[in-house]
């Protein structure tokens, strides 16, 4: 792996790497054009940023592709989105299990609409056995409903006798969690030039290394990727410790 090659050992590389994928309807307007012709360039910037990920040492890549306050939005552009959702699935699921990425959505399905759910589970299916890249998709996201659903489904096991209330932990909470098979992120990115982390992955990036980048991101190349991760190499993680 190129992130190796560069003299970087294992434990300096971002091994989880999320994408607050901001900047799509910036991108649309300043070309004059609705903001869904941003989105869709939006989906076709995903896959080459998946590609990248190998040769960078990004074991798992987490990108935020539609939160609960989304459906805030207009209804052609709820619909719109919805609708690439289902185009994105059916178009790349047969590239991405031949380039074994294994693909998981994070988020609530209640509110989504059953067919795209079906595809939603049938891609996660025919991926699962993958290890190359592991993809997460977070549809219908937010960190503070992940957690209120975690602590309602381990209420209902404390309720069942499944598990005591006194043994309740960090750890138990995280088993919980929609990414309880995944590691902490180390590095979340954000695109656009905003800094905020609009309710992403809040228990889990407690630790995470952030990078506010301008570029929108239908414009975040592969370059700027392989940058930041390769940046990531030199900082200093101390996990609130001090080094001695």
């Amino acid at each position: 792996m190129s992130g190796m090659a560069d003299g970087k050992s294992a434990d300096k590389c971002a091994r989880h790497v999320a994408i607050i994928m901001d900047g799509n309807g910036r991108w649309a307007q300043l070309r004059g054009r609705p903001r869904l012709f941003g989105h869709r360039a939006g989906a076709k910037r995903v896959r080459e940023i998946v590609e990248a990920c190998p040769d960078l040492g990004v074991e798992y890549l987490t990108i935020f592709a539609f939160s609960t306050e989304n459906w805030k939005r207009t209804q052609t552009e709820v619909s719109g989105l919805m609708s690439l959702f289902k185009h994105y699935i059916l178009k790349e699921a047969r590239s991405l299990a031949e380039a074994g990425v294994c693909v998981r959505f994070i988020g609530d399905r209640h509110r989504l609409e059953p067919k795209l759910v079906t595809l939603m589970g049938e891609l996660e299916q025919i991926t699962q056995d993958n290890t190359r890249v592991n993809l997460t998709i977070a549809l219908n996201y937010g960190g503070r409903d992940e957690v209120a659903r975690a602590v309602k489904r381990m209420a209902l096991d404390i309720e069942a006798g499944k598990i005591c209330a006194q043994d309740v932990s960090e750890n138990t909470l995280t088993r919980y969690l929609d990414t309880h098979v995944l590691p902490d992120p180390d590095l979340v990115i954000r695109t656009s030039g905003e800094a905020r982390v609009s309710n992403f992955l809040l228990w889990q990036a407690a630790y995470s290394e952030y990078e506010f980048v301008k570029t929108l991101w239908p414009d975040f190349t592969r370059e700027i990727f392989a940058q930041i991760v390769g940046d990531f190499a030199h900082r200093d993680r101390r996990f609130g410790a001090v080094k001695s």
